[in-house]
């Protein structure tokens, strides 16, 4: 499983940005797809999940602000962060997890900055 991560960028608090990750490979092995994120001196962790099936969680932190979707057909999952806090600035990483072997793959990370 290949993942391609895109949609980072600089954004003023308030703002929106949208991430986007397309899926490749072995998909059809993929269950769970999603985000984490690491911001500078912090461990990674999860902002928001899906099930292939549908169910999605997030953190506390997102709710409210951040959505997750998922485009089964085209693989990819999407990201929608609204009313942006300087906060959310991280690298963000999307994840596959396989359902036979939970193995977890990770795309290559986009930056999100969020100034104030």
């Amino acid at each position: 499983v290949q993942l391609q991560a895109s949609g980072g960028g600089l954004v003023q608090a308030g703002g929106s940005l949208r991430l986007s990750c397309v899926a490749s490979g072995s998909i059809f092995e993929i269950n769970d797809m999603g985000w984490y994120r690491q911001a500078p001196g912090k461990e990674r962790e999860l902002v928001a999940a899906s099930t292939s099936g549908g169910s999605t969680n997030a953190a506390d932190s997102v709710k409210g602000r951040f959505t997750l979707s998922r485009d089964n057909a085209k693989n990819t999952v999407y990201l929608q962060m609204n009313s942006l806090k300087p906060e959310d600035t991280a690298v963000y990483y999307c994840f596959a997890q396989t359902s036979t072997t939970m193995t977890i793959y990770w795309g290559q990370g986009t930056q999100v900055t969020v100034s104030s």
